[in-house]
């Protein structure tokens, strides 16, 4: 029941609480960014709006609004809206909630929503003790996790929820977000305005966060001297910088950001962009990733896509790794982007993973095949009546026409050179070689 007291204690908090949560959006409308996620005709917008929600849940980085969406979901229904932390929340209190959805249920037709913020933290009791609430209806739930949901949130659950992906926010919606809390009574109502750049500044610092900005311009609002004539502060860049002086990217070592990122630095170098293996190289290093770990994908990559294209890749990448043993950070950074820049330098050729596969796959799936008699060994009873073994030393091109496959496979069933680098040049001379040798063996 609201009172005088809990209107004074509402506005106390308010007026205290950071300036993301006062500005925070309280209808679709205001709401900033993610048109493919609750633009006009998009499901989750029609569910809301006609109080039909369903059991979702909101994955998407940091700052991308879905705590904000689950605070209009409690605004615009009719459902009684509860909310439980995954954090310090346990299977009691997940209990006692669905308890009280279900006589609220049974006893007024009345719907729960529940929202479960950082869903992902539930461990797997926690997860199925909303099982068959969420399965019989008894509760609406609305979970938002930073994890993808498909690795960390229980699949029963998944099946009988719809995911809804958020993404960073743009630069133009970061710009809104921020102007709006200039301009808005629950935020500054105009009492600042930013000087030149400091805009820019407060979005490129965001990284795609609006939470972040939002923070930054508080901060860097309460260092802003007032003028005396009343008239609005200026908010400059360098204050902005001051307020945020070193942009903290998103990047969980073992979240999804890290498999995007690592996933980008190995394709840029098998795409051959050293810039962007230095940009990706560098995203990790500052976020604290093992530089081991880099290391060890820069030796796969060097084998994996450069191959026999350039042998000396690999070396190149075993020295890194070895370099960033021994040295360690900060000095090993130069031998990772000397390596990495190299790996994406090189000639490429993948003949060398694809030929293995092939080769694997083969073994597997098809028949004994019997090793040529010519070539076993030979130091057992009846080796005498194998076929005679030539060795190549003795023709002149040190090659000579003989079968090393068993029957069944030909020459070129597995490996493809590329044409390109080392690798092609070894072709063509082999091909040579063994011309000479034929014609010599004649």
């Amino acid at each position: 029941m609201e009172t005088l007291f809990t209107s004074i204690e509402r506005a106390k908090r308010t007026e205290n609480a950071p300036l993301a949560v006062r500005v925070r959006p309280s209808t679709l409308d205001e709401f900033v960014g993610q048109e493919q996620a609750v633009g006009e005709g998009s499901w989750l917008r029609r569910a809301i709006e006609h109080d039909a929600l369903s059991s979702v849940i909101l994955y998407g980085p940091a700052g991308t609004g879905k705590t904000t969406l689950a605070r209009i979901i409690a605004h615009t229904t009719h459902a009684h809206f509860v909310e439980v932390s995954a954090i310090t929340g346990t299977v009691k209190d997940l209990r006692r909630e669905i308890d009280a959805a279900e006589q609220l249920l049974l006893g007024s037709g009345a719907r729960t929503i529940l929202f479960v913020d950082e869903i992902h933290r539930f461990n797997r009791s926690q997860q199925d003790a909303l099982l068959h609430a969420v399965e019989d209806r008894i509760v609406v739930l609305v979970g938002a996790t930073t994890e993808n949901p498909y690795f960390e949130v229980n699949s029963a659950l998944l099946s009988r929820s719809r995911v809804v992906e958020l993404q960073a926010l743009g630069e133009d919606d970061l710009a809104r977000v921020v102007e709006r809390a200039l301009e808005a009574e629950e935020g500054f109502g105009g009492r600042y305005v930013l000087g030149e750049g400091a805009l820019d500044a407060i979005v490129a610092l965001a990284g795609g966060d609006a939470r972040s900005a939002l923070t930054t311009l508080e901060l860097a609002a309460q260092l802003t001297d007032a003028p005396e004539d009343g008239s609005p502060a200026v908010i400059g860049r360098d204050l902005v910088e001051d307020a945020n002086p070193r942009r903290g990217l998103a990047y969980d070592k073992g979240g999804d950001m890290h498999y995007d990122v690592i996933s980008a630095f190995i394709k840029s170098m098998r795409g051959s962009d050293p810039d962007a293996v230095l940009y990706w190289l560098a995203r990790m290093l500052d976020a604290g990733e093992d530089p081991k770990f880099v290391a060890r994908r820069i030796l796969i990559c060097a084998s994996e896509d450069v191959g026999n294209a350039d042998p000396q890749a690999l070396l190149v990448a075993q020295a890194a790794f070895y370099a960033t043993e021994v040295i360690g950070l900060p000095e090993c950074r130069i031998n990772l982007s000397q390596a990495a820049t190299y790996i994406a330098l090189a000639p490429k050729s993948n003949a060398a993973e694809a030929g293995i596969d092939a080769a694997l796959a083969e073994v597997r799936r098809g028949p004994r095949r019997e090793v040529p008699s010519h070539l076993r060994d030979r130091h057992r009873p009846g080796s005498e009546e194998y076929g005679p073994y030539r060795y190549p030393h003795d023709y002149p091109a040190g090659w000579v026409d003989q079968r090393y496959l068993p029957e069944g496979l030909e020459r070129g069933c597995f490996y493809h050179p590329s044409p390109r680098g080392w690798e092609a040049w070894r072709a063509e001379a082999s091909g040579r070689d063994r011309a000479e040798g034929a014609d010599a063996s004649s």
